[in-house]
């Protein structure tokens, strides 16, 4: 295993980016007004399609992660889940908003068996996607600078895909506008998978002892990991508050600012800041350590998104103001965590001395799936309880009380689900040191 890592690679891993988030953006930003606005379906029936499919996949990313550890543990690489996954993201995803839209239950239902099929591809590309920084390198540097790149192409493809989707549908209009973006989409997720499969070609995976036991009892091991069960309960309640804030874009804009084209605007002030300040939290991370730069950046978000509450009140440029800021902080909110998983993961690995990584980030995949699915769901049951009425012609006038919901729902929610996030970080207790020690042969391992 190396520490350091060539550009080439890093680069080439951190390209797959583009698949994960074009895919996990645009559903969270558009198949819920797709859904409420363009099929008629009720917001509550509505919430409870995009969240069925996504649930499959709590239950699937385990089960991936421990077939592509046992492909590891057997000295293989874990590349082909990239390509074979990917291709069937990008296939499954231009069928997603390709389907009919009438009768109102067929199509529903061809949105969740379409979805159905997104959520098993992208289970087989993402799975093992998450797993490799692990054994890429087995340096806790190395490994921030590797996410830094991740993130910084993950935050470019959440600007592109999301920035850019509402644009293509707006100007193309009706379901031929949710058609094309739809293709443009899977386009960005065929070029991440293609581009991270071609990207880390050469690398070398040692074997390392399958672990043994049911799929059941490795995952009760895992969650017996303190510092990985407590940095996953803050990233799943952290997915959750922006899953609320991803659905709510499209309606902020729509009804509360009254520009359709704003949520253009807003996603890219809240996705665009990445792209430079990434490298910045990297530095805070050398300084201050992960865990500090973690909660740095969480508070930053969390008081922006608070702040988003006058959305509609407020001049609009102070609104896209703070989801700048809100930006910044999201940026360490991605990079941070995703740094620090290898880090629980190879440490266990190296305690263990059995192949757990897959099952870890399976895990941990499904609780992101779970908290970006369940946040649509809390925003659309806001929405139904506060009277939001469905169309399918575009967004119908609308009472002041869906009106608050939409802002409560884009801001408030997700800046308390943030704060209760940070009680299970403050647990987090491993360090550098802790893996650097890792680094020393211990003396079983020379006998051998």
């Amino acid at each position: 295993m190396k520490t350091n890592l060539s550009a080439r690679l890093r680069v080439g891993y951190a390209s797959g980016g583009m698949a994960t988030g074009s895919f996990g953006t645009v559903p969270g930003l558009l198949l819920l007004p797709y859904l409420t606005d363009s099929l008629g379906i009720g917001s509550a029936i509505a919430g409870l399609i995009v969240f069925l499919p996504k649930a499959w996949d709590v239950i699937l990313n385990p089960i991936t992660g421990r077939l592509s550890d046992r492909v590891s543990s057997a000295g293989r690489t874990r590349r082909p889940f990239l390509l074979w996954g990917g291709i069937a993201l990008a296939v499954s995803f231009a069928l997603l908003f390709s389907g009919p839209h009438a009768p109102e239950g067929l199509a529903g239902a061809w949105v969740i068996v379409a979805f159905l099929m997104c959520a098993t591809a992208y289970s087989a590309f993402q799975v093992p996607y998450v797993a490799l920084p692990a054994e890429l390198t087995d340096d806790y540097a190395e490994r921030t600078r590797l996410l830094t790149w991740r993130v910084a192409i993950l935050a470019f493809a959440i600007l592109a895909s999301g920035a850019t989707a509402p644009l293509i549908r707006n100007a193309v209009g009706g379901a031929a506008g949710y058609r094309a973006m739809a293709i443009f989409v899977a386009v960005l997720i065929l070029a991440g998978a293609l581009g991270a499969y071609a990207g880390t070609r050469g690398i070398l995976t040692t074997a390392v002892a399958s672990p043994a036991g049911s799929l059941p009892a490795q995952l009760g091991m895992t969650w017996r990991v303190r510092d990985f069960r407590l940095l996953l309960i803050t990233f799943v309640v952290q997915a959750l508050a922006i899953g609320s804030m991803l659905a709510g874009v499209d309606y902020v804009a729509r009804m509360a600012l009254h520009n359709p084209d704003a949520s253009s605007i807003l996603f890219a002030c809240f996705v665009g800041p990445a792209l430079l300040v990434t490298p910045l939290w990297q530095r805070t991370a050398g300084r201050l350590g992960k865990k500090r730069g973690y909660l740095l950046s969480s508070l930053v978000l969390a008081g922006s998104a608070a702040g988003l509450l006058a959305a509609g009140t407020a001049p609009v440029l102070v609104v896209y103001a703070l989801a700048a800021i809100a930006g910044i902080g999201y940026a360490g909110c991605q990079l941070f965590p995703l740094a620090m998983l290898p880090d629980t993961a190879a440490h266990e690995a190296r305690l263990s001395n059995e192949n757990r990584i897959g099952v870890f980030t399976g895990v941990w995949t499904a609780g992101e799936t779970l908290g970006l699915a369940l946040g649509p769901v809390i925003f659309a049951l806001i929405l139904s309880i506060d009277g939001y009425r469905s169309s399918t012609v575009g967004g119908r006038a609308q009472p002041g009380s869906a009106i608050t919901a939409i802002t409560v729902g884009f801001s408030v929610l997700p800046a308390l689900l943030i704060m209760i996030s940070l009680v299970a970080l403050r647990g987090y207790a491993l360090t550098a040191q802790d893996l650097r020690t890792d680094m020393v042969p211990r003396e079983e391992d020379v006998q051998r």
